[in-house]
Parts: structure tokens; sequence; C-alpha cells
């Protein structure tokens, strides 16, 4: 192959290859949008369930908050112990 073919070659592949960077960027926007969607129609439902529960709402943050907290003091203790140890 002399010069020539193999630019042209080279070419054509760079413009392949950013029109398929084009449609995966364009496939990947609509799926952002359906998933943007989604989120809000779920914070709605949230939103209004918490309003007519506003108790078990409380006591269903309050369990996730304890149990996350819980979490991070192990992890951060766990860490703590392991530095010591070197």
């Amino acid at each position: 192959m002399d010069a020539k073919k193999i630019k042209k070659t080279v070419d054509e592949n760079i413009v392949k290859a950013k029109n398929k960077g084009a449609d995966l960027e364009a496939a990947t926007m609509k799926e952002l949008k359906k998933i943007q969607k989604q989120m809000e129609e779920t914070s709605k439902k949230m939103g209004d369930y918490i309003k007519k529960n506003p108790e078990k709402a409380a006591l269903v943050s309050a369990g996730v908050g304890a149990a996350l907290g819980a979490i991070t003091a192990f992890f951060i203790s766990k860490r703590g112990k392991n530095k010591k140890k070197k």
C-alpha cells in the first residue's frame, strides 16, 4: 500500500469513529433523559408518600440513617486498626 491509500484509509476510519462516537453520545443522552424522567416521577411519588405517611417516613429515614452510621463507624474503626498494625 502506498502512503496515499494508507492516509485515505486512516481518514475514513477517523470519520467512522467520530460518527460512532456521536451516535453513542446521542443514545446516551436519550437514556439519560429517560432516567431523569423516571427519577422525577419516583421523587414525586416519594414526596406524596411522605405527605400521607409522615410517621412511617420518619421511622424509615431514622433506620436508614442509623444503618449508614453503623456501617461508616465500622469501616472507620477497621481502617484505624489497620493503620496501627503497619
